[in-house]
């Protein structure tokens, strides 16, 4: 089998890219936490993790799938207005679920999708969770690749300053480029038609911005020996966060000794928690967190 052709893993401990994937799939086993927290991205809700949630309790789980601030209600409602997403930021976002994760009665497994995936770097590096994935994660402060695909994907928010303080959806063809880019139409419709709502620009401005910014509600102790173990999964066709964004956020955290993982799902959209094969992604995140959880005291 050609080595393009397979899942690639990188496991950072070791500085070494193995294949097949099954370098990285230990088998579950006894986990150290029965709660597993889900942390939605930009222009979606809770609703996007419907499937991981009903597999992940299936399984034993207790799952958790809070709402970002002003995201609290259906996507329908979301829709017909958006207010309440307007001005949401970053700060706002990872207090909540800082709050939230501190109020548990136990430490969980901390599971992100894009913007989620970069508060899940935030809240590891809080002293948070047992072990923590980031899925197609948006880049934390000192991720420098810009892919002209992430600005395509991204411009139609940053291409006018106006939208900072506003909560701005993507049309069906903007999303379909940005999100679901390996989908057909009709297929990329229909994900749009129950998931997507409006997003909080603010949130695009402060990750667009935070290289910039000095004191940047993303920036993270890359240093830190005592965090979680952590995951990034990476979609080999994701056009809004390309796996080279991905693979360079990974590698700042070289410099810790604590465990920090790479895995890449090769021809995969962004919306890779819910188009066909999202199984093998939730399993494979599943049963990497299950066995690092245990080797993190």
């Amino acid at each position: 089998m050609n080595p393009d052709d397979r899942a690639e893993s990188m496991d950072m401990r070791r500085g070494t890219t193995f294949y097949p994937q099954e370098s990285l799939m230990p088998p579950i086993g006894k986990p150290k936490t029965g709660t597993i927290v889900l942390i939605h991205g930009l222009w979606m809700t809770p609703r996007s993790w419907e499937q991981w949630s009903d597999r992940y309790t299936a399984s034993g789980h207790r799952v958790l799938a809070p709402a970002w601030p002003g995201l609290e209600r259906e996507v329908e409602e979301l829709r017909r207005d958006p207010s309440s997403i307007a001005g949401v930021g970053l700060g706002e976002i990872a207090h909540h679920y800082e709050q939230t994760i501190r109020g548990l009665d136990e430490p969980p497994i901390i599971m992100g999708h894009s913007f989620g995936g970069a508060l899940v770097q935030i809240l590891l590096a809080r002293g948070l969770g047992v072990a923590g994935v980031a899925i197609d994660s948006a880049p934390v402060k000192g991720v420098l690749p810009v892919p002209l695909s992430t600005l395509r994907s991204a411009w139609p928010v940053l291409g006018n300053p106006a939208n900072k303080n506003k909560a701005v959806g993507l049309t069906p063809r903007q999303f379909h480029y940005a999100f679901t880019n390996t989908l057909s139409h009709e297929e990329s419709q229909a994900v749009y038609d129950r998931h997507h709502v409006p997003g909080s620009a603010r949130v695009l401005y402060q990750g667009a911005l935070a290289n910039f910014t000095p004191r940047a509600t993303t920036r993270v102790d890359f240093r830190n020996n005592s965090r979680a173990p952590l995951l990034f999964i990476a979609g080999g066709a994701d056009h809004i966060v390309p796996p080279k964004v991905n693979k360079a956020n990974a590698r700042l955290y070289r410099k810790s000794s604590a465990i920090t993982d790479y895995h890449e799902f090769p021809g995969r959209s962004h919306y890779t928690v819910g188009q066909d094969g999202w199984e093998e992604v939730a399993d494979f995140a599943l049963a990497w967190a299950v066995h690092n959880s245990q080797a993190h005291a």
